[in-house]
């Protein structure tokens, strides 16, 4: 049996420790990240997008990136498709975006695939896995979140290791759930092994307006507002719901300040008149200017 290492909380807190570190600033840190959505709902080409930004150094959407190499395991395409999309979405390719169509599965050589790359290529910063599927054994029904938990702690080990990110490209079951997260197939143990994940929602399969849920343990739950562009298929921000929720109030604050200063003008320009309250507006003011008005009938009768 192995003691316990422990550590108290005083001891914890006189610590220092590195901050987390993000590929993507507020949405993609250091670790194992998942992007699930449905078939054909445009995943593949937002990776894509991805990897450009990251092996270019270029900002994705408003979030600035860490530039380094990545690998792309586009495990569900050709050389082909890729050079089709590639075209697509850039003419100047950079050479730090390597791509492999073919990979081992895990527990079966795929750590040991990648960490060669990674010892070849240390600059490495991302690995996109498309699909998880591909590179999963198949397992024991009987305890899928068991199986679901080790697969993804194996990436999630690797990653931790060698400080870089990555994102495994998942898909969405059929059955809908109020909570994006609880789409994301297989069982839970599959987002609760990962840092982060990504759902990718269309109300609407013809539709180019999309929403991403990201939710993380180093990041704030957010909704991006996403709309595909049909000819450069490029995703492109259309609203962040943090950024609107800072802004609305910011706004709600400065309507009530401008609120607050627009009366305070107002009372000091008004008449003392026009600024008292009558007293016929208030039911005691009105019981008590009546109860005057009759004081002298009263006198009269009683004499």
């Amino acid at each position: 049996m192995n003691k316990l290492h422990t550590i108290n909380a005083e001891e914890l807190q006189n610590r220092t420790y590195e901050p987390t570190h993000f590929l993507v600033d507020e949405l993609i840190p250091e670790g194992l990240h998942i992007l699930a959505g449905a078939p054909k709902i445009g995943k593949s080409w937002l990776a894509l997008w991805l990897c450009l930004c990251v092996s270019q150094g270029q900002p994705l959407w408003n979030f600035t990136t860490v530039q380094g190499e990545v690998l792309y395991l586009s495990l569900e395409d050709s050389f082909q498709r890729i050079q089709t999309r590639l075209f697509d979405l850039t003419e100047d390719a950079p050479p730090t975006l390597h791509f492999a169509i073919m990979a081992d599965t895990l527990k079966r050589g795929l750590e040991q695939q990648i960490e060669q790359f990674l010892t070849e290529h240390p600059d490495t910063k991302l690995v996109v896995i498309d699909t998880l599927q591909r590179v999963r054994n198949s397992g024991n029904d009987s305890n899928l979140y068991a199986n679901d938990y080790q697969d993804i702690g194996l990436l999630k080990k690797l990653a931790d290791k060698r400080h870089i990110a990555i994102l495994l490209i998942h898909h969405l079951r059929k059955l809908h759930d109020d909570d994006p997260m609880n789409m994301i197939s297989g069982s839970t143990g599959l987002s609760g092994a990962a840092d982060s994940a990504f759902v990718l929602q269309k109300h609407s399969r013809l539709a180019n307006v999309a929403s991403l849920h990201c939710t993380g343990r180093d990041i704030p739950d957010r909704t991006l507002k996403l709309e595909f562009g049909e000819e450069d298929h490029i995703w492109k921000l259309l609203e962040d719901s943090k950024t609107c929720a800072a802004l609305l109030g910011f706004q709600s604050f400065r309507l009530k300040i401008f609120s607050l200063n627009f009366c305070k003008k107002s009372l000091k320009s008004a008449p003392l008149q026009k600024r008292c309250w009558k007293r016929s507006t208030l039911p005691e003011a009105r019981a008590g200017h009546r109860t005057a008005s009759h004081i002298k009938s009263e006198k009269a009768l009683i004499l």
